[in-house]
């Protein structure tokens, strides 16, 4: 159940669900950030203009955290356009290539966490649940 909560909540970096369980995934999608962000600028530099030995370190870390990640995400979800088209979207590239680089300088600050907001709602109607929005943080995050 976390690990496809965990996959919507990359896929649209904001989803609504019950207290609990928000309170939970925070846990989750938190440590997953982390250990993609902690990459540092091996996340976001170009191989091509390194060196062999470098390369090939570089490319173990990358390789090494992106399994990590694996493990507590599906490998793609169905995401469904407003024109009502669907696409793949393939979620450890999406944490790896547009999430985790927006806190790189939060983490070289160090200043981990805090990559998620939990906002609570109402009640739900059928059984009173109290319910939550979590979403992930950032500047391309709507807010």
């Amino acid at each position: 159940m976390l690990r496809n909560l965990a996959g919507n909540l990359v896929l649209h970096e904001k989803i609504e669900t019950t207290d609990a369980k928000a309170k939970e995934l925070r846990r989750t999608v938190e440590r997953l950030i982390t250990r993609a962000a902690r990459l540092g600028d091996e996340l976001t530099v170009d191989i091509g203009k390194l060196s062999e030995e470098q390369r090939g370190e570089v490319v173990a870390r990358r390789v090494h955290a992106q399994r990590l990640v694996a493990r507590d995400l599906p490998k793609t979800l169905t995401k469904t356009n407003s024109d009502g088209s669907t696409e793949e979207v393939d979620l450890v590239y999406k944490l790896f290539h547009e999430i985790a680089p927006r806190f790189l300088a939060r983490i070289k600050d160090k200043k981990g966490g805090g990559y998620t907001r939990i906002t609570k709602l109402n009640t739900r109607r059928g059984d009173n649940a109290p319910m939550a929005m979590i979403e992930i943080l950032g500047e391309s995050a709507a807010e």
